[in-house]
């Protein structure tokens, strides 16, 4: 729908009516306060001032002498018909959208209900009625009008009460973009500086403004008198009045000279109180008159108003509409000073004042109500911005991936921070980053943050790398109930008879015993079609109460976001109160946890909850897998995940937004950042913006699982593959010598050495380039630069790389230089986008698990086989017999090389794989082989990260982290 074809229709965006248009006017509508108002028109002339009731009888007749009459009046007809117009024009849009009316009261008296009911319902609007009682307080009010700004099928809001509840509270607690009464001091304030597209006009004042424009004799140029009135009304009636040509002027009722000021008049708005009246013989001959008056009810004035309080209901649904549609952004950058010798990361990141997360949603079209946040520099994103924008366009996709790195990484998130950069504020171009959210663990231990680094970061980078919202104690929390479920379950099915286990599973509450509906699912999953507890038999009984769990077998573990070598493996259950219920058990860092990769992949809230209800956490001693369902727990999970899965918005150096979202372990899970966060900031983008999202590791392993697992998962699919390289690990790949974090570099990685570099790049850089070309999706290599770097090893890098098939191969000083410096990267990755995709999968999904083990194997790794342990075949047969043979393969291997062996760098080839062991993560709905051997629970090094870390007690300043 065309939302300029609403403003035309409703003729009230440009004041429009009768073929007339009224000068300054863009919108017409009424505040609350005298929304009951009862006016008529009175017309005095020579010959009134003895008999003035036949005479304002006689004139009024011609517009209003009867309720009937008044509907064909031609301000009133025409008000309703422009106003179905606009509504048909909004629900041939959308048609599912229903603007709604609620009207807020405390009088008994239903005739001005009525009356806007009727007119509702000729324009097909909905309207709703909340009664409250005569003697209700301020606070009930605004706690009423508080859920109507909570309500998203509330479109309008009508307060009409007595005046003592008007308070200045009640009337700035509505939203203005509700308060159809235009009351609030937003509304008028707008109204009264002439920015009437925002505001709302008090519909007295607009019915008001008819009757005048309708007065036998012209009013034009003339003088307009309000009595009796200080307040919201009067001053937008006043200013409503002199936009239209006349000029207007307020006064008091005991004002001393009001008689006076009354018969020079030409017009007189009486807005009075109690027993006040200005007599006839003060009205000089030909002057209009509007008073309120009980007889309006009879005259249809109220009628009038009622139909500018509707008009202005479809108005504030027109303009809802209008905020939902794709904004353009309004990006503003942040501008950068690069320093030499560049500072430590956290310096930086403290030099630059982040934009306030409120202003930068403003400016990619985040709307107010899709945003959470969470102090000044981040906020969660709701996912209703998905429905918001389902019909928008996405953007360009691009995945960040790594040729194989050495031990001291290569710089994939510097890249894709310093590429957004780039993009966004240096070309012009809309663009998101995408990234996955550091654990505790490396923050504290060997590793460091992950916020990028130099010039190329997410800010504030120590929120970044500490806590951010929370998401990684949700996981935590989640992960250890189940935990904790599944001790419990089995400590009291080894405790108790089904009888008894069946009494506390199923309790009576007040004499009635109901499942809840998480135990109907498990019935039903059991074949037991039943829903009434006294009906089970004693065999229902015993396979509902018994999960009967394999101690040997479980294969849940606790988790904790620390690295902590001692907690690997640990035995539980040796207190008097667990009665020998003693095993061993241990702990995985948290982002390793399944939940963590169920985060990672969901497609929606409700994607999220049947995951989890489907994660396997052990096995019966009959062979059944037992899941979160089972436990009963899913529900309770989905709860503790309800907020991690919004993703968190923040910003780079340079005031380009960044989703930060999951973090998945990149050897057993998929290391890539979440489905969600990157849908969504397609969504923002819009048709020519990108989104570039990072994989974890080499392409081998991070980003064959995006393409594999993640792309499935999605049906999203990538438009260019950034491959990000170092001089220093081609060095590695072509016969250098070994590298260690910590450890002085040897003298190949600092010197010139073309032959070690070409080495590199015709093994592990030209293999990487072959598995992305795999997928068919166009690669542009970035070559990460160092100081250290010379221009003869740049340049050798960058040749080879297209020689090999690359679409681009630039070299990249994001770190020293910040965006300014991947400006060419920027134009590559733009340039490699506008071309034809033909994204492809590496396997059929319904291949049988050994064969899609196998076909990575050889096509990604280079191996000529696999050889699968006694173990791992049993695994295999049994996931097949359990129906999960469909799944994709998520393959846990060693990062440091192609292979499964550290030591063997470039492109090894020839070798057989060892899968030792096959497992399941069924929520998030993919099998992982082993190959070799996997730690899920880092330890700290001699020398942990924590050692330079510290905080200023006076400033609060961190200090050592990087």
């Amino acid at each position: 729908m065309k939302l300029s074809l609403i403003r035309n229709t409703c003729g009230i965006l440009r004041g429009q009516r009768s073929g007339r248009v009224v000068s300054g006017l863009s919108l017409r509508c009424f505040p609350a306060g005298l929304s009951n108002s009862r006016l008529i028109l009175r017309a005095a002339s020579a010959t009134s001032s003895s008999r003035p009731s036949a005479k304002v009888a006689f004139n009024i007749g011609k517009h209003a002498a009867k309720e009937d009459a008044f509907e064909r009046d031609s301000s009133f007809g025409e008000v309703v018909q422009s106003t179905k117009e606009a509504m048909a024009a909004l629900q041939r849009s959308s048609s599912t959208f229903q603007p709604t009316l609620a009207i807020i009261q405390s009088s008994e008296d239903d005739h001005i209900w009525a009356v806007n009911k009727k007119v509702a319902e000729m324009v097909g609007l909905n309207i709703t009625q909340i009664c409250l009682s005569k003697d209700c307080t301020e606070d009930e009010v605004i706690e009423e009008i508080m859920k109507l700004n909570d309500d998203h099928n509330v479109h309008g809001v009508s307060v009409l009460l007595p005046s003592s509840l008007l308070t200045s509270q009640v009337l700035n607690a509505l939203r203005p973009e509700k308060d159809v009464e235009g009351l609030s001091d937003v509304n008028v304030g707008r109204l009264l500086r002439g920015d009437g597209g925002r505001s709302f006009v008090p519909p007295v004042a607009s019915a008001i403004l008819d009757l005048l424009e309708k007065h036998d004799a012209p009013l034009e140029g003339k003088s307009v008198l309000l009595v009796g009135a200080d307040g919201p009304v009067a001053y937008s009636l006043q200013a409503l009045i002199e936009r239209s040509g006349l000029a207007a002027c307020k006064t008091h009722w005991t004002h001393q000279n009001l008689q006076r000021r009354v018969m020079e008049a030409d017009a007189v708005v009486l807005l009075e109180k109690g027993d006040n009246k200005v007599p006839p013989t003060w009205v000089r001959p030909g002057a209009a008159v509007i008073y309120e008056n009980q007889i309006s009810k009879k005259l249809g004035f109220g009628q009038l108003s009622a139909a500018y309080r509707i008009q202005n209901v479809v108005c504030s649904s027109s303009r809802l509409l209008q905020e939902q549609q794709y904004r353009p952004w309004r990006l503003r950058s942040l501008k950068l000073n690069p320093l030499t010798p560049v500072p430590s990361d956290i310096e930086i990141s403290r030099a630059q004042t982040p934009k306030a997360v409120t202003q930068l949603a403003e400016e990619i079209g985040l709307l107010p109500e899709e945003l959470e946040a969470y102090g000044r520099s981040k906020a969660k994103v709701h996912l209703s911005l998905l429905d918001r924008l389902q019909s928008q366009p996405d953007g360009y996709y691009v995945l960040v991936a790594g040729i194989t790195p050495t031990p001291l990484g290569e710089g994939k998130s510097t890249v894709t921070i310093g590429l957004v950069q780039a993009l966004s504020a240096h070309l012009k171009l809309n663009s998101f980053a995408c990234l996955r959210q550091p654990s505790q663990g490396p923050t504290f231990g060997v590793k460091g943050g992950a916020a990028g680094g130099g010039y190329a970061q997410v800010i504030p980078m120590e929120e970044f790398n500490l806590h951010l919202t929370g998401d990684i104690h949700a996981i935590t929390a989640a992960n250890n109930l189940v935990a904790a479920a599944i001790d419990a379950r089995m400590l009291h099915e080894e405790t108790q008879t089904d009888k008894a286990l069946y009494k506390r599973l199923v309790p009576s509450m007040n004499g009635v015993r109901k499942f809840s509906p998480i135990q109907i699912s498990r019935l039903q999953r059991l074949g037991i079609d039943k829903t009434n507890p006294e009906s089970l038999s004693p065999q229902e009984v015993s396979r509902f109460v018994r999960l009967d769990l394999d101690p040997s077998k479980i294969t849940w573990q606790r988790v904790v976001d620390t690295n902590d070598r001692f907690l690997r493996k640990i035995t539980i259950g040796q207190a008097s109160t667990e009665k020998g219920q003693m095993r061993e058990t241990g702990f995985d860092i948290a982002v390793a946890s399944e939940i963590m990769a169920i985060l990672a992949l969901s497609n929606s809230l409700q994607d999220m909850r049947n995951r989890l209800a489907r994660m396997v956490v052990g096995t019966s001693r009959s062979g059944r897998p037992v899941t979160a369902e089972d436990l009963g727990v899913s529900g309770a999970l989905a709860v503790l995940m309800k907020d991690a899965i919004k993703p968190t918005l923040m910003q780079t150096l340079e005031g380009t937004p960044v989703f930060v979202h999951a973090g998945p372990f990149a050897n057993i899970a998929h290391g890539n950042s979440s489905v969600l966060a990157d849908k969504l900031a397609l969504k923002l983008v819009g048709r020519d913006g990108f989104v570039v999202t990072e994989a974890g590791f080499g392409a081998d392993i991070g980003m064959e699982k995006f393409f594999n697992i993640k792309c499935r998962a999605s049906g999203l699919q990538p438009n260019v593959v950034v491959l990000v390289a170092t001089v220093r690990a081609l060095k590695m790949h072509g016969g250098g010598p070994g590298v260690s974090a910590g450890a002085p570099l040897p003298k190949e990685y600092i010197e010139e050495n073309l032959g070690l570099v070409a080495g590199g790049c015709h093994s592990n850089l030209r293999k990487q380039i072959q598995i992305a070309q795999q997928f068919g999706v166009p690669v542009v290599v970035a070559l990460n630069a160092f100081s250290t770097d010379t221009e003869a090893e740049v340049a050798l890098v960058c040749q080879i790389a297209r020689e090999c098939g690359a679409a681009d191969a630039v070299p990249c000083y994001h770190w020293a230089e910040g965006g300014l410096g991947s400006v060419e990267l920027a134009k590559a990755v733009k340039e490699a986008a506008s071309k034809p995709s033909h994204f492809n999968f590496l396997y059929d999904i319904e291949m049988p698990i050994v064969e899609k083990i196998r076909t990575i194997a050889q096509k990604v790794y280079g191996a000529s086989d696999i050889e699968l342990s006694a173990e791992a075949e049993a695994k295999i047969d049994y996931y097949n017999q359990q129906g999960f043979g469909s799944l994709p393969i998520c393959m846990a291997k060693t990062h440091l090389s192609l292979s499964h062996m550290p030591e063997k760098k470039g492109a090894p080839t020839g070798f057989v794989l060892p899968i030792r062991d096959v497992r399941a993560s069924i929520g998030a709905g993919f099998i992982y082989p082993l190959v070799g051997t996997m730690s899920t629970m880092p330890g700290l090094p001699t020398r942990p990260c924590f050692y330079d870390i510290d905080l200023d007690p006076i400033t609060e300043e961190i200090t050592g982290l990087f």
